[in-house]
């Protein structure tokens, strides 16, 4: 096969996912990115250019920074957390423990549960009252809550519920990782006098940073994207107080149908993920290989 055959035919390979990924994902943006500059077109008003009036809107815009604010301790509290715990489960699970198949399924089996599925299972634990969690309150003595009509207390609730959820899930990939080490690196510490913690400390970790960086990226986008759990759960309320950016975006273009004003929301939600994407990629994976 010739140089020119062998070029064209890895482009016809690369085909369709290339016209998905414009279809999908390139050109959507391009529209989102268009449309945030003009009004929502209603019936016969077409669409009228206004500049950066909708972005004047959204830095005057209240529930936008409590939202934006809310996201950010979503964020803060669910990652660190969903990152650790997966670590510590892949770790328990990849050591040869009675169950050990049984135990893994359990802790991925959230992960497989539908979103609307897990946040009704949620729902029925944090009912005020009857529910899983106040039954157990009862028995210590304690009255019932009503843990998401609290605004203090309903973005924990779904941070609880995300964590519950999401560990399981990147713990697959911190299990894969494990699997691939080398079982001689355990036996040239033991030989040495190395300690368990020590041993992780040392080795386990950095050897496992590539995958944390995979997860984080994943752990990044998903705790910026959260919707369907929102909506089931509580809508936003009380009070805007569980309302995150994505849910936010959703309620101003479906149910306002301001679909302009989401398209500007969305504009400012792409850019902060992709720089977040870049400064992990750009810079923590310099940091992240044994040199």
């Amino acid at each position: 096969m010739t140089r020119t055959k062998a070029t064209i035919y890895g482009w016809l390979l690369l085909l369709p996912a290339f016209v998905l990924l414009v279809s999908f994902t390139h050109w959507p943006a391009l529209a989102t990115i268009h449309a945030s500059f003009f009004t929502t077109p209603k019936g016969t008003r077409p669409a009228i250019y206004v500049g950066l009036e909708n972005y004047e809107a959204m830095f005057d815009d209240p529930v936008f920074w409590q939202a934006v604010t809310n996201n950010l301790i979503y964020a803060l509290g669910t990652i660190p957390v969903s990152v650790a715990l997966a670590m510590l489960m892949a770790i328990w699970v990849n050591e040869k423990l009675a169950g050990q198949s049984w135990l893994r399924l359990a802790y991925f089996t959230p992960t497989v549960l539908p979103m609307i599925a897990v946040a009704n299972i949620w729902l029925f634990f944090y009912t005020p009252d009857y529910g899983l969690i106040d039954q157990i309150a009862h028995a210590f003595g304690f009255g019932a809550t009503n843990w998401l009509g609290n605004p203090d207390t309903v973005l924990y609730c779904l941070m609880v519920m995300t964590v519950w959820k999401e560990a399981g899930f990147f713990m697959i990939f911190y299990l894969a990782a494990l699997q691939q080490l080398s079982p001689n690196l355990a036996e040239a510490a033991a030989i040495e006098g190395c300690g368990r913690w020590t041993f992780f400390r040392r080795v386990t970790l950095p050897l496992l940073m590539p995958t944390t960086l995979f997860v984080l990226v994943n752990a990044v986008i998903g705790a910026f994207r959260l919707v369907d759990h929102v909506i089931a759960l509580t809508g936003g309320g009380p009070n805007n107080a569980s309302q995150l950016l994505l849910s936010y975006i959703y309620d101003i273009a479906f149910r306002y149908w301001d679909t302009a004003y989401a398209a500007t929301l969305t504009v400012v939600l792409l850019a902060a993920l992709s720089g977040l994407a870049l400064f992990q990629f750009l810079v923590l994976e310099k940091r992240i290989h044994y040199r």
